[in-house]
């Protein structure tokens, strides 16, 4: 898991991400420069470390080299959510605590990437369930009920995954 990058990695990294090209040490030197006091060799630097660990890879071009991306900012803040999120002793609580610090917007993007996710819906999954008539096929009773049989075992060959199942008490 990446750990968070510095300010000045982050500085740099976001005009990597934003330009989304290979970049030269100027070129990045020359932005940063219009919001800061900072000199060649610390870009330099900065950029030979995001290499170092992974954020960057870098072809040479005569005497300097071109650095590009790896992953995106996308990625990038999956990955700190992800490892944030696991870090939880309560991972659905971390989540509705979450969910209460969004903003509406933040909300809606939410909503967008779950209906992305979860990827095209049929036109039978999207109708409400309804009872079989003589006019509809029956449910095709083929297809895998479970991620256990997906992977080709039986329900007999599978242990029972209820809490206390398989007790004689029930799990009371």
């Amino acid at each position: 898991m990446p750990r968070p990058l510095g300010e000045l990695e982050d500085a740099v990294m976001t005009r990597v991400w934003k330009w989304n090209r290979p970049v030269t040490v100027r070129e990045v030197l020359e932005d940063l420069q219009q919001e800061r006091s900072i000199a060649y060799t610390t870009v330099m630097t900065v950029l030979d470390n995001l290499h170092q660990k992974g954020w960057v890879r870098r072809e040479a071009e005569g005497r300097a080299y071109r650095y590009e991306a790896v992953s995106t900012r996308a990625a990038y803040a999956a990955a700190l959510m992800n490892e944030a999120w696991s870090q939880s002793d309560n991972p659905a609580a971390a989540l509705v605590a979450f969910f209460g610090m969004m903003s509406e917007e933040q909300r809606q993007a939410l909503q967008d990437a779950v209906r992305i996710a979860q990827g095209p819906r049929t036109r039978e999954s999207e109708s409400p369930p309804s009872s079989e008539t003589a006019d509809s096929p029956p449910p095709d009773r083929s297809a895998p009920e479970s991620a256990g049989e997906r992977a080709g075992e039986s329900p007999d060959e599978r242990p029972d995954e209820r809490p206390g199942a398989g007790r004689p008490d029930g799990g009371r």
